[in-house]
């Protein structure tokens, strides 16, 4: 049954970016359809349209099984040796680069929000932002 609902909640993630895909193909947007599909997830669950328990266990799911969506592409870069050479050492270190500010930027922010969190004592902001798992 678990793995019924884990089905359901991850077709639900599946319309999301399909429904963000017609609209970038209709419109012809910029941002991928993707992102357009995280985003209108995103607003109907700030809008509380659609309840975090709807898509959590899907999501965690996948979140789960992430390593494994990027296999493919990992080996479909030895096809190109070019990005091996210098370019590639190149590309790394960007890649590290930006990878090390992401994560001192998301500790900062986290870092200030547990602080904003814990000066206010207001838990009514803190709920808004967290799920509530069993």
């Amino acid at each position: 049954m678990k793995a019924l609902i884990i089905i359901l909640q991850i077709c639900i993630l599946y319309i999301f970016t399909f429904i963000g895909t017609v609209i970038h193909t209709y419109f012809h947007l910029i941002i991928p359809g993707s992102i357009i599909g995280l985003l209108l997830l995103f607003i109907c669950l700030c809008l509380k349209i659609i309840p975090v328990k709807y898509i959590e266990n899907g999501a965690g799911f996948l979140l789960s099984i992430l390593m494994l969506f990027f296999i493919p592409k990992t080996v479909g870069i030895m096809n190109y040796p070019s990005l091996l050479s210098i370019h590639g050492v190149l590309f790394v270190a960007a890649v590290l680069l930006s990878t090390i500010i992401t994560i001192a930027i998301a500790g900062i922010a986290g870092q200030f929000l547990e602080k904003r969190g814990q000066k206010g004592g207001d838990d009514k902001e803190c709920s808004r932002f967290s799920s509530h798992s069993a």
